[in-house]
């Protein structure tokens, strides 16, 4: 009995996956990969949030229409997402999206803003396929009025400071 028991013990343990899932190593490399990917992340979001504040486009009130003058600044969004890729590639991350994510002011109805605030993004999304952008890599969110930046928004400078877009890298 106890050679049985002695055979089935070895055979566990030469089998591979069987008594351990993943060796300490292996673990080890995962979580300081997870770690490095967290604060990529968070380091290209930080930027890319700096370059959509920096560069937002005017929309017409109401509406998803661009105002003019929005070339230059759709340009250098389109650069911060070439450069952000490349951190991304470089980090060795490959499942990824970029998310343009539309905000608007807490004027009318909740449910019409969510709307305009999609349409707005995807306008967004748009421009910078045309840009360069990969479809496949950018996705449009419409936020409504859910994430205000300045509460209450009740007076014209801070209406406008909540009719926005941001953008960040999703994994």
């Amino acid at each position: 009995m106890k050679l049985k028991a002695l055979c089935i013990t070895v055979s566990l343990l030469a089998t591979p996956g069987v008594a351990l899932a993943q060796s300490p190593l292996d673990q080890f490399k995962k979580a300081a990969g997870d770690a490095g990917k967290a604060t990529l992340e968070k380091k290209i979001n930080a930027k890319l949030k700096t370059e959509a504040s920096k560069n937002q486009c005017s929309f017409k009130s109401g509406t998803d229409t661009l105002e003019p003058g929005c070339d230059q600044k759709l340009k250098k969004l389109v650069s911060a997402l070439v450069d952000a890729k490349k951190q991304l590639d470089a980090g060795g991350v490959k499942n990824y999206k970029f998310e343009v994510s539309g905000h608007t002011d807490s004027v009318g109805d909740a449910a019409k803003n969510k709307e305009l605030s999609q349409k707005r993004a995807a306008v967004i999304v748009k421009e910078l396929v045309a840009r360069g952008i990969s479809s496949g890599e950018i996705l449009a969110v419409g936020r409504g009025s859910e994430q205000m930046l300045v509460k209450p928004d009740d007076t014209p400078a801070k209406k406008a400071k909540n009719r926005r877009y941001e953008i960040q890298v999703r994994f």
